[in-house]
């Protein structure tokens, strides 16, 4: 699960864009450069999928889809951020280590 969500390079940005109060997947694709509908929408599925985002359909016309993080998500969101943490210090000092020789 965490290769497939990590793997998609979109996926953080929807946590960064649903942060930040952007959950329209309209709103989503305007907002990030280069991202695409059809990529986006594979990225919400599979994040839903497990549980991490949830999609929510009202029933309007026309029709309005949003996505909220779940409160599983929230904690999954929280051991990703500690990962990139973790990453930005082995990188830190495998520079300071270069650095040094």
């Amino acid at each position: 699960m965490v290769e497939t969500i990590y793997g998609c390079k979109w996926s953080l940005t929807v946590y960064q864009l649903l942060a930040n109060g952007i959950n329209r997947p309209g709103e989503m694709v305007r907002n990030v450069e280069g991202l695409t509908t059809k990529v986006l929408n594979s990225c919400l599925k599979k994040n839903a999928e497990f549980g991490i985002i949830e999609r929510i359909v009202y029933n309007e016309l026309p029709p309005r889809v949003e996505y909220k993080v779940t409160d599983f998500g929230t904690k999954f969101i929280r051991i990703l951020d500690e990962i990139e943490r973790l990453q930005d210090e082995i990188d830190n000092e495998a520079a300071l280590s270069a650095n040094k020789t």
